[in-house]
């Protein structure tokens, strides 16, 4: 009741609450995760990852749960949080699969590789 006192709207603000809240925290994993192939130069990866995500599970699962199970507002969030899932797992698959010796090594190599040389005054 704090910016509304119409039932109606409390009671579907209860009802979205809970979905949004699953839905921010699986965005802030999303964000993390993203985050790691970005640092680790897998930007072409996570592009794909996204646009699956969304465009694959998220958009259709909105629309069927909004327009052909009809239940409306919640179906667009469940999409939401369908694509959030799929993209949650698709990146955390490929960064526990990493080989991080590896990964050190290369990234090692392109410091090595962008250092300006400096001549020092003796």
């Amino acid at each position: 009741y704090a910016y509304s006192n119409d039932e109606e709207v409390v009671k579907y603000v209860a009802i979205m609450l809970p979905i949004l809240a699953l839905s921010n925290f699986l965005d802030g994993l999303q964000t993390v995760l993203s985050g790691v192939a970005r640092g680790c130069g897998w930007q072409k990866i996570g592009a794909f990852i996204n646009l699956g995500s969304y465009y694959i599970v998220g958009i259709p699962s909105a629309v069927l749960l909004t327009f052909f199970l009809h239940i409306e507002g919640k179906g667009l969030w469940l999409g939401i949080v369908c694509a959030l899932c799929v993209q949650v797992v698709s990146l955390l698959t490929v960064t526990l699969r990493t080989n991080w010796d590896e990964e050190a090594k290369k990234a090692t190599e392109r410091a090595y590789e962008s250092a300006i040389p400096v001549e020092t005054l003796s």
